[in-house]
């Protein structure tokens, strides 16, 4: 961006900065999702870079040897669209060449960068994972995983981006690289696949809460539990408090009432069962409200599992235009496989499928599976208020009813939203109460409180770095602000004059 670069360029350079130096996080072997606000727009921009199952994989296949859909396996690996989508980003909107937004990527996989706390602990967990994948040895140049602040060179990514540079996605979707996926998905992808990626631009789904229009991406993406959830939460009029039990068991019960239908609503946009602009209608989000109380837990069925490994960033240029952009290997590093040794982990991501006969998610070859990705967009009369998002699998919306409703609904210290104590709905016990799991200096009283309304509360070590770290960058009137998240060391804000 100092170099003439829009809000747009930006967040491709960040995108691909992240994909170098945590891999564990995200990389081009994923999907991007991506919402763009330009002054003056009603409503935000959304590009759907999330890519399909191959042609050669088959659920009747899998159902031989798997009572559900595997998690980590050559055919979850569906098409990675992110590369696709930094392409159609740059040359829709962004203002300088795509080759320019990935230098600095390109620099840091060729000459180096100290490793992160966070990489090395996650390196030493998937070692035995990933070891004897060819573009694992960079990462373990002594045989075991590096120790923080120890330099890391990936010289086979640099080559790899410096040909998407040069030559654009062709140099990912075709060639030598692409010759490479094709082998580690073991024949659920084809080249065919590969060279036939593409990207939509989509309609937004949003609702008007806490006085904003609060917007997200559409299904393929779970995106709409977030602001969902927090209409719910206004409606149910709780105290202004986020220290209040009233407060958090709101909020809860909000999320609840719409997490556990997930897995029914949320599939390729061509055969989701519902259409997209009911998942956010009043009158169907009304009918839940008979069943929650300001004093009890309500019941509901419990959603299923869905882990996620994922970068979340936002992106604000000084001509207003925001960018809300997330991308993921799905399950941390994702399948383990890496194509060949060109530095690409592939995702896993074909795990959101299920092997049901006839679901709307089942596996299909050129079907797009469930997607946990969820960034949000925040607009008042066609203005940008927020840009908020998070890495967490399932309980990204979770986290981000917090953060929305501690700084849009509450009358608490805005500066309080990242270090204030989170909660997360883990699941149901087995008389099927909730179990509601909180940061250990969550106040006693919150925790009393929960327990009085039925919620079945544990206590779980503070700055839990799974909660997180949530990113927002937000604009009131001609104040704008950003707040890292303590829970993990690499979060960063960065303002400039």
């Amino acid at each position: 961006m100092e170099r003439g670069g829009n809000a747009i360029d930006g967040a491709i350079a960040a995108n691909a900065v992240q994909g170098v130096v945590a891999p564990n996080t995200c990389g081009i072997g994923g999907d991007l999702f991506a919402m763009i606000h330009r002054p003056g727009d009603v409503a935000p921009a959304v590009l759907n870079a999330s890519g399909v199952a191959g042609s050669g994989v088959s659920a009747e296949a899998l159902r031989r040897s798997y009572t559900e859909m595997p998690y980590r396996h050559p055919w979850t690996v569906t098409v990675p669209g992110c590369v696709a989508g930094w392409a159609e980003l740059s040359e829709k909107w962004g203002v300088v060449p795509l080759a320019w937004a990935l230098e600095p990527a390109i620099e840091l996989a060729a000459d180096g960068f100290p490793v992160s706390d966070e990489l090395s602990e996650t390196l030493g967990q998937i070692q035995d994972l990933i070891r004897f994948q060819p573009s694992s040895a960079p990462l373990y140049k002594q045989g075991a995983a590096p120790v923080p602040g120890a330099t890391i060179r990936r010289p086979g990514l640099a080559q790899t981006l410096e040909g998407i540079a040069a030559a654009g996605p062709d140099a990912f979707y075709r060639g030598m690289v692409a010759d490479q996926i094709v082998a580690a998905s073991a024949g659920g992808l084809t080249h065919e696949d590969l060279t036939a990626v593409s990207v939509d631009w989509v309609d937004p789904v949003g609702i008007d809460v806490f006085g904003l229009t609060a917007w997200t991406v559409p299904p393929n993406s779970q995106g709409y539990l977030t602001p969902a959830a927090c209409w719910l939460f206004e409606q149910l009029d709780p105290p202004k408090d986020p220290g209040d039990p009233a407060f958090v068991h709101a909020a809860i019960e909000a999320y609840r009432a719409v997490a556990w239908e997930r897995d029914d609503l949320v599939s390729d946009p061509a055969t989701a069962p519902l259409d997209q602009a009911e998942l956010l209608s009043p009158d169907r989000l009304g009918a839940r409200l008979s069943s929650l109380s300001r004093d009890a837990a309500a019941s509901w069925p419990a959603p299923a599992p869905a882990p996620g490994g994922t970068a979340f960033m936002c992106v604000r240029d000084d001509d207003g235009v925001g960018v809300s952009l997330i991308q993921s290997n799905f399950a941390g590093i994702g399948t383990g496989l890496s194509a060949g040794d060109t530095g690409v982990f592939l995702h896993n991501r074909g795990a959101g499928f299920n092997l049901i006969p006839g679901h709307a998610n089942e596996l299909t070859p050129g079907r797009r599976p469930l997607h946990t990705l969820s960034p949000t967009l925040w607009t008042r009369n066609g203005e940008l208020r927020l840009l908020l998002g998070t890495r967490g699998g399932q309980y990204q919306p979770q986290l981000l009813l917090q953060v929305a409703a501690h700084l849009l609904y509450s009358d608490a210290p805005r500066a309080a939203c990242q270090p204030d104590p989170r909660w997360q709905v883990e699941g149901w016990g087995p008389g099927g109460e909730p179990i509601v799991k909180v940061e250990q200096r969550t106040d006693p009283a919150v925790v009393a409180g929960l327990e009085a309304r039925g919620h079945r509360v544990e206590r779980v070590p503070d700055w839990n770095g799974g909660w997180g770290p949530v990113s927002l960058i937000g604009i009131d009137v001609d104040d704008v602000y950003a707040a890292t998240d303590p829970r993990i060391a690499a979060s960063a804000a960065l303002m400039s004059d």
